[in-house]
């Protein structure tokens, strides 16, 4: 078996981009939905030994769209400071981390604005 401490390291320094990847290949190759993905991944690192501490830096992670996406994209736009169409793609492809290691009150807040336009979001 797999050094559980090892892949608990590399799971949690993947990058936005390995994360969807792997999250692909789960669910492609292995029926494994992205959410249970996740959730197994998370429960890999809690398992892993480490101490909880207190978290200080957050990911905004939005999991849909909702009703009006191109409100979204505009928000999304203006909170990562990325293109057009690179926002478009980031809310195309929810759930997706929109923010990461950011404070707890920038996590909140972006939330809460994107909530207010429509979205569902989350904050790991």
């Amino acid at each position: 078996m797999a050094d559980i401490k090892k892949l608990a390291e590399e799971l949690v320094n993947l990058t936005v981009k390995e994360v969807s990847e792997l999250a692909n290949v789960l669910k492609e190759e292995y029926g494994i939905e992205p959410a249970a993905a996740a959730v197994a991944v998370a429960g890999a690192a809690a398992g892993a030994g480490e101490e909880a501490a207190a978290q200080t830096e957050f990911d905004l992670i939005l999991k849909s769209a909702g009703g009006s996406k191109l409100a979204i994209v505009k928000l999304v736009k203006e909170m990562t400071g990325v293109g057009l169409k690179e926002a478009k793609e980031l809310v195309d492809k929810a759930p997706a981390a929109i923010k990461e290691k950011v404070s707890k009150e920038e996590a909140e807040s972006l939330k809460t604005q994107l909530e207010e336009a429509g979205a569902e979001v989350e904050l790991k």
